[in-house]
């Protein structure tokens, strides 16, 4: 469970490294849980941790051709997808934002998406919707 946790951890440090500058990556990630705690959190790590459960979509829509027309098909996420989609939502949320501290935003992205808030839970919720929507075509899923 810890190897676990770390391992998350790794992967999201990866997820936000760019041109290859890890150590950069791995600062910002400390100065984002820094900022947690500074916010009033006493465990950045747990907050990191529910943040990224909230976040981890179960269900998707993939478009799936069927007779010559193209449906959006719901199918379950895979455990190793939902963490990338989970992570990836996280980072981009932070990047959008503009004019200030990356690290800071990513902290903000973490404690709202911990708290079910922010940008990142609401695609996820979106993407619920989408496949609520379209559950009429679950049943081409196994074709």
């Amino acid at each position: 469970m810890i190897q676990e946790k770390t391992q998350m951890l790794d992967k999201f440090t990866n997820y936000i490294m760019l041109d290859g500058k890890k150590s950069l990556a791995q600062k910002l990630l400390s100065d984002a849980f820094e900022v947690i705690k500074t916010k009033g959190q006493k465990n950045p790590k747990a907050i990191f941790d529910k943040a990224l459960e909230n976040v981890m979509p179960k269900i998707e829509v993939r478009p799936k051709r069927v007779g010559g027309s193209i449906y959006q098909v719901p199918q379950e996420v895979k455990p190793k997808r939902q963490l990338f989609l989970a992570a990836k939502w996280i980072i981009d949320s932070a990047r959008s934002k503009k004019w200030a501290d990356f690290s800071r935003f990513l902290a903000d992205e973490l404690i709202e998406a911990a708290n079910e808030s922010g940008n990142a839970f609401k695609k996820k919720q979106e993407v619920y919707k989408m496949a609520e929507a379209n559950k009429a075509f679950a049943r081409f899923a196994n074709r």
